[in-house]
């Protein structure tokens, strides 16, 4: 439990300092977009440094808490704690399924293009708001994995 609430802090915290403490401060450190968005995308490398073993920490001590109820599946539609633990199942695998794309939006040779200048303004702009955008539907999603990990432990 204690390796799963740590990882956690770190998945999300990070998540939620990146998009609420980080972005906007780049705002007043830059206005040129190009420079913004480059800078972000070091960050998120950095952070993915711990983030991406963080997660993989988070399904598997999830995996193993869960293994009881994961064990005797005809549990998972019966019980109040099978159905919400299916929900974050479900909310987990969105969860990665985002993250995939959101680095693959991010690859190295458009960091390149986007540090040498070679891309349009207007598509880094676009880029800018792809990124943001899935940014904060990944927070709100793994804020909601929280609740059913919250609700999950309570016992319901």
């Amino acid at each position: 439990m204690w390796a799963h609430l740590v990882s956690a802090s770190i998945w999300v915290g990070g998540s939620i300092f990146i998009g609420i403490v980080l972005a906007p401060l780049l705002k007043t450190i830059s206005e040129s977009v190009e420079e913004r968005v480059a800078i972000m995308i070091r960050v998120g490398r950095k952070f993915n440094k711990i983030a991406i073993p963080s997660l993989a920490i988070l399904i598997s001590t999830g995996l193993y808490s869960s293994s009881n109820i994961l064990s005797r599946p005809q549990f998972l539609f019966s019980t109040n704690y099978g159905i919400i633990l299916v929900i974050k199942i479900i909310l987990v695998i969105s969860l990665l399924v985002m993250f995939t794309i959101h680095v693959r939006i991010i690859r190295t040779e458009i960091e390149k293009k986007i540090e040498s200048k070679e891309m349009l303004p207007e598509i880094v702009q676009k880029l800018r708001s792809k990124i943001i955008s899935l940014g904060r539907i990944m927070v709100f999603v793994s804020i909601t994995i929280l609740l059913m990990a919250a609700l999950l432990h309570s016992g319901i």
